[in-house]
């Protein structure tokens, strides 16, 4: 029950604390993670310690599918390259790196303990990730790399983890059985990711005019998932991963605009909940991180934090810049895509480098994986420099967090990276091929009805639609050309008449509600279809920058 007490009491803290945040445009993970810090010192309260089951079981799997539902198969193709020099390759030059600098300047740490902590720290997380760049204007191409790269990373790390801490629980290591042990794990993980991302679709196409159960079965996916992965110990990570994808691929032909109006709703709410939460727990976990520390020299200690930190930092910024000049990250082919706005400005290409090299921020799966360091070894002996291990591991997310994390909007501001709204013109794009074609459908499309009067009402309408979207094109690429901002044109007569009588019609209902004329369930389905019919004439309403 007091568990369930300090719960309650950290999401009022979260919402409270997103709110100041949202206002204050300051980097939420940051705030979170500090309050989890004071909360934590507080005597009264009892503590909440981090459950490493809880994070790779409850937490790991929706926060992994929802943002591989977000990702375009098609940038996360185009971008496959520099995702996997990140995700494999700098990782486990990471831990090789990290594995070095704790082996020769920490006392004690034998080089496969040095592994188990290169392995802790070496991927940045994909909360982090997505958390800090949200909002930043990126580079369409820079945030899939980025949102890519924390996607896959996780499965490499905990790969080497789990090998790194095998080394040191029975004194036993062949690299080229780990070498195949990882291809094997990845490649079963993937394939099991895909089959049950398309059992799944199967199923939401068997179930129609049903959102209710289209929206839970999307809250299921993730978990059998990851359970079916890891059941046979492949990798869960990357099974959700492939499952989230596969499902975003299909997802346009099997989802229901009610389920996927409901399922947004929903996922929005869980994962900002999640996210939230995981980063004050982050912060709450250093109080007893410092209690297991015992008598250890906390300074001393803190110091190494430090090394560590910088080696990790320091490493990534050498090989996305080693990377960028052999691999050239951001030119490549050129695709059929690269005409859109969010892959223009080539010019902008180093500074495009720079913010990759920069966003490496560490989170919640570093500091699991330490929490979860076996307590023995296999002659029943205490596990060597547990304590000292998680506590480096929380100092390096500490400090990427908040050095990272706080730096990156400043970094922006002083590359003058100007902010991109990558969708605009090309949303009028599709509007004007969709209007086009459906004019022509009208035109000559059999289902239509023979009714000469309606079609020529109908052919009319798309007449005017794609006069209209036209125009505006023009005017954006017109604009453009003159380097010129885009106003929004003012809102027209009739919107605004329409507008004011949704208000007019809301109050109405709200005073038959209140007289109880009208049962419950009409004015509830009468108010759903006003809620749509507003939302349509909200996306319609231009929005002030």
């Amino acid at each position: 029950m007091d568990d369930f007490k300090i719960v309650v009491f950290i999401l009022a803290i979260l919402i409270t604390l997103t709110a100041i945040a949202n206002k204050k445009k300051f980097p939420f993970p940051v705030l979170l993670v500090a309050a989890g810090l004071i909360i934590g010192f507080v005597p009264q309260l009892p503590n909440l310690a981090l459950d490493p089951d809880v994070v790779f079981v409850i937490m790991l799997p929706p926060l992994l599918y929802d943002a591989a539902s977000k990702t375009s198969w098609h940038e996360f193709r185009t971008s496959i390259r520099p995702i996997s020099a990140l995700a494999i390759t700098l990782v486990f030059f990471t831990t090789t790196a990290v594995a070095v600098t704790a082996y020769y300047f920490i006392p004690g740490f034998t080089w496969p303990l040095a592994f188990v902590l290169g392995a802790v720290v070496s991927p940045p997380d994909a909360v982090a990730a997505s958390s800090i760049i949200k909002g930043l204007g990126l580079n369409q191409k820079v945030i899939t790399i980025l949102e890519g790269e924390s996607l896959v990373n996780d499965a490499s790390a905990l790969i080497a983890y789990r090998y790194a801490v095998a080394a040191v629980t029975t004194g036993t290591f062949v690299f080229w059985k780990a070498g195949l042990q990882f291809l094997l794990v990845a490649g079963a993980g993937i394939l099991i990711g895909v089959v049950t991302g398309y059992l799944f679709v199967l199923a939401h196409k068997k179930i129609v005019n049903n959102p209710v159960v289209e929206t839970s079965l999307t809250l299921l996916s993730p978990f059998v998932s990851y359970l079916a992965a890891e059941q046979y110990h492949f990798s869960g990570v990357l099974a959700v991963v492939s499952t989230g994808l596969v499902t975003a691929w299909r997802a346009p032909e099997v989802f229901s605009y009610e389920a996927r109006m409901r399922a947004r709703v929903l996922w929005d709410t869980l994962i900002f909940l999640l996210h939230g939460f995981v980063f004050i727990l982050i912060g709450l976990q250093l109080p007893l991180i410092i209690r297991g520390l015992g008598n250890y020299p906390l300074t001393e200690i803190l110091g190494y934090g430090l090394l560590i930190s910088a080696v990790t930092i320091l490493v990534r910024i050498l090989w996305v810049f080693a990377g960028a000049y052999w691999l050239n990250f951001f030119q490549g082919k050129k695709t059929g895509t690269d005409h859109s706005p969010g892959y223009e400005n080539s010019s902008d290409t180093w500074k495009n480098v720079v913010v990759v090299a920069w966003t490496g921020t560490r989170g919640v799966i570093s500091l699991a994986a330490a929490l979860a360091l076996p307590l023995l070894l296999a002659d029943g002996t205490p596990f060597p420099k547990r304590h000292s291990i998680i506590f480096l591991a929380f100092v390096v997310i500490f400090v990427t967090l908040v050095v990272q994390g706080l730096s990156l909007p400043l970094l922006i501001r002083l590359l003058k990276i100007k902010p991109q709204s990558n969708t605009d013109a090309e949303e009028k794009d599709l509007k004007l091929y969709l209007a086009s074609h459906t004019f022509h459908f009208i035109e000559e499309g059999s289902a239509i009805s023979a009714d000469y009067r309606l079609k020529e009402q109908l052919k009319k309408k798309y007449e005017l639609l794609i006069t209209d979207l036209t125009k505006e094109i023009r005017r954006h690429k017109k604009a453009k050309r003159n380097d010129e901002e885009v106003r929004a044109l003012p809102q027209d007569a009739l919107l605004e008449a329409q507008l004011e009588i949704n208000k007019f019609q809301r109050a109405l209902l709200v005073k038959l509600h209140k007289e109880g004329e009208f049962s419950d369930a009409v004015i509830r389905q009468v108010e759903r279809e006003m809620d749509i019919n507003e939302l349509k004439l909200d996306l319609r309403v231009p929005k002030e920058e």
